[in-house]
């Protein structure tokens, strides 16, 4: 419920000194803009009417007009944000995609996010993303996005191999990318996606968002941990999209797990060892003033970022209605979870940090 006194103080909100930025947006391409195979191919097309988007059977309403470039802007400004990071749209993660249509998906999808940063450096840094099934690929995709001066690398939290097993992108297969990754000095993203095809259940009341994409990224958190992914890889600055929600949760779990079985754990690092690591980072979608005091309890309120998650419903949109981008956080200080100074810091120096540039001096 959206608290009344917060709500009235958002109505009356004034320009801050310090720039906002939301560290968690998503932009749909025109529907003239995506190649005719994406639809051909039944891969990804947004209707004429910009009512749909659409990915072989499926479909998804498109609930806000600024899921498009000059909409998005405009409620940037309304809602004063004054620079957004634009990941990649988890439609183009390429899961059991052939190495060919892969490629000119990733493509299409990573020069259209360049053009977007090329065009508005001082409103959007963009993410590009790769497939790690096809490694050599991806390493070379990588290093062309780097060259464009892209800084921030997207990663589904699992892939899909060419056997059809799924596997987590911090397992072992993928280090050559996080290797890669170290060398550019770059940030990377971990967002959820494919759950109903990893979980066979039947996506009543939205599950698989509001629960099996949760528990995505709580095992790659998992991985990340145990593998030691912060330690190994210190250039790369990670942050877990949704607060790495369950993660924070399952934390003692996870330590039970390793101290009551060392024996199922060879090598592995103890969970502790990656709490409040200066290059580990998680967004503010979590919807709940309680799990982002957790959250920010275990972790230092120094590695939280703000995050929207616009246009989505499930972000911060007013497709809920009393909902606005902030409410979380303005919630947040009127329950004393956290003050005004640490809002200033999760809104601004804490994404600079975790994206490695200030986008206000270039």
């Amino acid at each position: 419920m959206v608290n009344k006194k917060v709500k009235a103080q958002h109505k009356t909100f004034k320009k801050p000194l310090k720039k906002r930025i939301n560290g968690h947006g998503h932009l749909l391409p025109t529907p003239k803009q995506i190649p005719s195979f994406m639809k051909e191919k039944k891969f990804f097309w947004v209707d004429e009417d910009k009512q749909y988007m659409r990915q072989g059977n499926w479909s998804r309403p498109i609930t806000d007009k600024s899921f498009f470039l000059d909409e998005k802007m405009e409620w940037m400004a309304k809602n004063n944000i004054d620079h957004e990071v634009v990941l990649c749209l988890s439609q183009l993660y390429c899961n059991g995609v052939s190495e060919k249509d892969t490629l000119d998906i990733i493509r299409f999808q990573n020069d259209f996010n360049a053009s977007v940063q090329h065009l508005h450096p001082k409103s959007f840094t963009t993410g590009f993303v790769v497939q790690p099934a096809h490694l050599e690929q991806a390493l070379n995709e990588i290093e062309r996005c780097a060259s464009m001066g892209m800084k921030l690398l997207c990663l589904s939290t699992h892939y899909q191999t060419s056997s059809g097993e799924w596997l987590s992108v911090c397992d072992a297969s993928v280090e050559p990318i996080w290797q890669l990754a170290n060398e550019l000095n770059l940030a990377i993203e971990i967002h959820p996606y494919d759950a109903g095809k990893m979980v066979k259940l039947t996506n009543q009341f939205w599950r698989h968002h509001l629960v099996w994409m949760m528990a995505q990224t709580a095992d790659t958190h998992l991985m990340f941990t145990y593998n030691g992914f912060a330690q190994k890889f210190p250039n790369v600055r990670t942050c877990f999209a949704h607060g790495g929600m369950l993660s924070q949760a399952n934390f003692g779990r996870t330590i039970q797990g390793v101290e009551g079985r060392p024996d199922l754990f060879p090598n592995a690092r103890h969970p502790r060892e990656t709490v409040k690591q200066p290059n580990v980072f998680y967004d503010t979608l979590v919807h709940d003033v309680h799990t982002l005091g957790l959250m920010i309890k275990r972790n230092g309120y120094e590695q939280i970022v703000w995050g929207v998650d616009d246009p989505y419903p499930l972000g911060e949109m007013s497709t809920v209605e009393g909902c606005y981008p902030g409410i979380l956080l303005e919630e947040a200080i009127a329950s004393y979870v956290i003050n005004k100074k640490q809002r200033k810091a999760i809104m601004h120096s804490n994404v600079i940090k975790w994206l490695g540039y200030d986008p206000f001096t270039k």
